[in-house]
């Protein structure tokens, strides 16, 4: 069902879409366009589609200044844009249900995750073809820069189109940066094609690097920046459907925060194979593959076994190659065991383990022979594969 509406945000009234599934809403959902888009450009319109077909409600609406919405572009700015956005989640929120997912295209994506810690009852985010920082924006109309400095503002083309920047707009950009990214405490799904010639997929990357786990990342493979294929939008929307549900649906439990330092902690999250392991800084998730029941959500216990002797070894020889200032550019470290999970846990109650970690490292540097040896002794050196070797007994309680 779609549903026209209006709010107010400042001084203007803005004009959304809101749609609803026919069955139950399962949960709402924020929907941000890009720069100078509206909210019924062809990715925003039918990501929505697609997600209101799977139970979730959303609003999409046109920012301040644009579509149908009352207001001079030219007098709007980044902030305003979240401000537009903490009224569409108040609107909703006091109407029907505060979001609990955002969803971001390019500018738009740069807007939600600027506004997620401003809407509490948001769990997951999602970015589409997003850059990093608001500044990212500027590009569309460098060529016009100098001139909007010297004058205070300047007529650009924007994709067909004529919008008047102010000197307002360049300046409030720039006090937008990455770092509150990696404070989100949300679930974060970043999606970005490869191939996106208005935002590089370096600013995904920029995005992943900066935010803490849960984190995603999914590659649209060969979609343009808008999403203008049918098949792109669909496709984009049913991930978004199917992760965001994992994250909103089925709350985390553990968090980060709720955890001594030094510890770990591990819950169950679909009573099955799926865990939700937490430190005092870190959330992921550990799961079994799908060939033996699980989802494959997360890495395996044994992968997680490797993993932590793996980058115990490489972060031990990068201490000594820096220690001895030895020319190592890269470090490598390849593992592998002899059992699985499976076989290891079929027999629980018996003394089995690993027979054999196959540990394989590389590094990029040129060393002597004499080097390269003292190198291999002391990848055994570090405290990880000191502790496999020192025969360690695990005391388990029963603690209620």
């Amino acid at each position: 069902m779609r549903q026209k509406v209006e709010f107010t945000s400042g001084s203007h009234t803005l004009s959304g879409l809101l749609e609803t599934p026919k069955s139950d809403v399962k949960f709402y959902a924020l929907f941000a366009h890009c720069f100078t888009c509206n909210k019924d450009i062809a990715a925003a319109s039918r990501i929505s589609r697609a997600l209101t077909a799977k139970g979730i409600a959303v609003l999409r609406f046109d920012f301040t200044g644009l579509g149908n919405s009352d207001g001079d572009f030219a007098n709007t700015n980044f902030s305003s844009n979240i401000q537009d956005l903490i009224a569409a989640a108040d609107f909703l929120r006091k109407q029907y249900q505060a979001p609990e997912i955002l969803i971001g295209h390019s500018l738009g994506g740069a807007a939600v995750l600027g506004v997620a810690d401003k809407i509490p009852e948001s769990k997951a985010i999602v970015t589409i073809g997003a850059p990093s920082d608001a500044a990212h924006v500027a590009h569309n109309f460098s060529v016009h820069i100098s001139e909007i400095k010297e004058k205070g503002e300047a007529e650009v083309n924007l994709a067909g189109r004529k919008f008047k920047i102010q000197k307002q707009f360049l300046d409030d950009i720039n006090n937008y940066g990455t770092q509150h990214i990696g404070s989100l405490r949300k679930a974060l799904l970043v999606m970005h094609s490869p191939i996106d010639k208005i935002v590089n997929i370096k600013e995904a990357e920029k995005i992943y690097q900066s935010a803490m786990h849960p984190k995603s990342f999914v590659s649209l493979d060969t979609a343009d920046h808008l999403l203008t294929n049918k098949q792109d939008s669909e496709y984009a929307a049913e991930i978004i459907a199917a992760w965001a549900t994992r994250y909103v649906a089925s709350e985390i439990k553990t968090h980060p925060s709720s955890v001594k330092q030094g510890h770990v902690l591990v819950e169950e999250k679909d009573h099955k194979f799926a865990q939700h392991i937490s430190t005092a800084s870190h959330y992921w998730l550990a799961d079994e593959p799908v060939k033996v029941g699980g989802n494959n959500t997360g890495p395996d216990p044994y992968e997680h076994l490797l993993a932590g002797l793996g980058a115990c070894t490489a972060m031990t020889l990068r201490m000594y190659a820096q220690r001895k200032k030895l020319p190592v550019k890269h470090i490598k470290v390849t593992l592998s065991h002899t059992r699985n999970y499976q076989d290891d846990c079929s027999h629980c109650e018996q003394q089995s383990g690993i027979e054999a970690i196959i540990r394989n490292i590389s590094f990029e540097g040129d060393l002597d022979e004499a080097q390269q040896q003292r190198f291999l002794e002391i990848a055994d050196k570090c405290p990880v594969h000191k502790t496999l070797h020192n025969n360690v007994t695990v005391v388990s309680k029963l603690v209620n």
